[in-house]
């Protein structure tokens, strides 16, 4: 994790944001293993923020603390499958985390923190998949006051115990200290996780000084408490419990996360399998994800022994990472084309081996990092259109990226059949890859109507040229040869001249239609919402309250409710 430097072609530095990162370079948290428990303990260093200007005092973090975090949990993941539970703690006294930095909040523009509050969020969505589909368990040991992010991350775990020495609160102070909300993510799962009810949640979210563990167990805040003379014991017992409820392995030999290979430049990002192409005058990224260039291997030594150079991993943690860097330093590039490249036998072939060997911790690992990157890709607050032309390879688990996208393009050649593209499915379409709704991609595509995904379902395996594509409602538009270039020009320049506050709100309500979980609650109230409310002055007007805080001041708030 750092934030570089790099020169544009004209020669002018460019200041961007990276995401990998290695223990070794950790400065905010420690990783400690002891047999099947790890754990994970918060230590911010003050100095070490990741932009100048503020301090990351009282265990509180920036975007480079919850980098490190994500880090630590694909670590755990793939390094360590004799791992069944983690503990996530403090290495401070009396102070488990404050949250996220108020001074970096006031300081940062308006979209750094909305991609700031958008990534910590789907960090912890991420404990919860690992929860839900690994059997990792999470145990938040809270040994010190925990407020506004820091309870949030609390929240993401399994369970939460908290230590009584009379003093320590849980609190989500955002309303009544800073004028926006707690956090969206803190909002929604004290409700919708929890099961709060309403007039004591809305107490505890508009009171400054939040409530001690006693009170805290009694509105189910928090699962357990413990005296401070039983603190150690404690934490050690509920781990032991919570991995014994694991569906983890708990043995075999990890798989090392080299680091990526990444070539940056003011083009875009290239890796091995995936490339990021950006037309800054237009406006546009052009996502390219290619097939291996050789055969993969089937058997599960194989897959093993292929560690991160196995074609789905490593895929998808460079499509992860381009996702990221796009999105984090390309604010303006909001249109996202996405096309594929490569041979549609070599990803069916390792689809066939993703559901073969399903039961093995790493396949399973491999699958959960797919879920998650191509989840990141449906809150991702860009256009995305797949351009489906010649050479393309939109089959199986890429067969996804065209059913992520907001529009379909596909390449109709009638006088030529043999070179036409074609998309071709696979059982993964059906099931491997739940978005945050819950739902399969095709499903949400149809708004959960079950007759069109049946009639998909009917023709796995089979390439689909453009015309059967289109029947089975998989594609948009099917423009000849003839009118395919100005059709799919002009489809981009429309968009691209559109505003981008109305595009968000529009592909964000129509992207999760019909069914509703915690997690598209959370994505929502992100886009809208606090998307509004870190606009409003009432906030971040020079009187408002995340600029006033802590400068002894009141905020000055306009009383019209709107």
């Amino acid at each position: 994790m750092s934030a570089v430097a790099e020169k544009t072609a004209a020669g002018e530095a460019r200041a961007l944001v990276t995401y990998d990162t290695h223990p070794d370079r950790y400065a905010h948290w420690r990783l400690a293993f002891d047999g099947a428990v790890a754990t994970l303990s918060m230590d911010v260093n003050e100095e070490r923020g990741l932009r100048p200007g503020y301090r990351l005092k009282l265990n509180s973090y920036d975007l480079g603390v919850d980098i490190e975090l994500y880090d630590a949990l694909q670590r755990i993941r793939f390094e360590h499958p004799e791992v069944k539970a983690a503990v996530i703690t403090s290495a401070k006294e009396r102070m488990f985390c404050s949250g996220a930095n108020i001074y970096m909040l006031g300081l940062s523009p308006h979209a750094w923190k909305v991609n700031f509050c958008k990534f910590t969020n789907e960090t912890r969505n991420g404990i919860e998949d690992s929860s839900r589909h690994s059997g990792l368990r999470f145990l938040a040991a809270v040994n010190g006051a925990v407020a506004g992010g820091g309870y949030e991350l609390a929240l993401a775990c399994d369970e939460i115990l908290m230590i009584d020495d009379r003093s320590s609160a849980v609190s989500l102070p955002e309303v009544p200290l800073l004028g926006v909300l707690p956090g969206t993510g803190g909002l929604t799962r004290v409700t919708d996780k929890r099961k709060v009810r309403r007039d004591l949640a809305d107490f505890f979210c508009t009171t400054t000084e939040g409530v001690r563990a006693d009170r805290a167990k009694q509105w189910n805040l928090v699962d357990h408490v413990a005296k401070p003379q039983g603190w150690a014991q404690s934490v050690t017992e509920h781990a032991a419990r919570l991995a014994k409820e694991s569906t983890r392995p708990g043995s075999g030999k990890g798989v090392p996360l080299t680091p990526l290979r990444r070539k940056i430049d003011d083009a875009g990002y290239h890796y091995e399998h995936v490339d990021a192409q950006i037309d800054r005058a237009g406006r546009t990224a052009t996502i390219t994800v290619s097939t291996p260039a050789t055969p993969q291997p089937a058997d599960i030594a194989g897959i093993h022994q292929a560690g991160t150079a196995w074609w789905p991993l490593a895929m998808a943690r460079e499509l992860d990472d381009a996702i990221l860097m796009l999105r984090t330093n390309d604010l303006e590039i909001g249109t996202w084309l996405l096309k594929t490249r490569g041979d549609a036998n070599a990803v069916l072939a390792v689809d066939q081996a993703l559901e073969a060997h399903a039961g093995d911790w790493f396949v399973n690992e491999t699958r959960g990092m797919l879920r998650r990157t191509l989840a990141r890709l449906d809150v991702s607050s860009r256009t995305m259109f797949a351009v489906i032309d010649q050479g393309s390879c939109f089959a199986g688990t890429l067969a996804e990226l065209a059913l992520a996208a907001d529009r379909g393009y596909m390449l109709h050649l009638p006088d030529d059949p043999a070179a036409a593209p074609r998309i071709a499915l696979s059982e993964a379409n059906f099931g491997a890859y739940p978005m945050v709704n819950g739902w399969i991609r095709i499903r949400t595509r149809f708004c959960g109507e079950e007759g069109p995904v049946a009639a998909a379902h009917k023709r796995i395996g089979e390439p689909l040229a453009a015309e059967a594509a289109a029947a089975l409602g998989l594609v948009t538009f099917t423009p000849d040869d003839l009118d395919w270039e100005d059709e799919v020009r002009i489809a981009i320049e429309e968009r691209t001249s559109q505003s981008p506050d109305a595009l968000t709100g529009l592909e964000a309500s129509l992207r999760f239609p019909v069914a509703e979980t915690m997690e598209t609650r959370i994505f929502g109230r992100l886009t809208a919402w606090q998307n509004w409310i870190f606009n409003r002055p009432n906030a971040v007007g020079e009187e408002g309250a995340l600029k006033v805080f802590g400068k002894g001041t009141k905020a000055k708030f306009n009383w019209e409710r709107v």
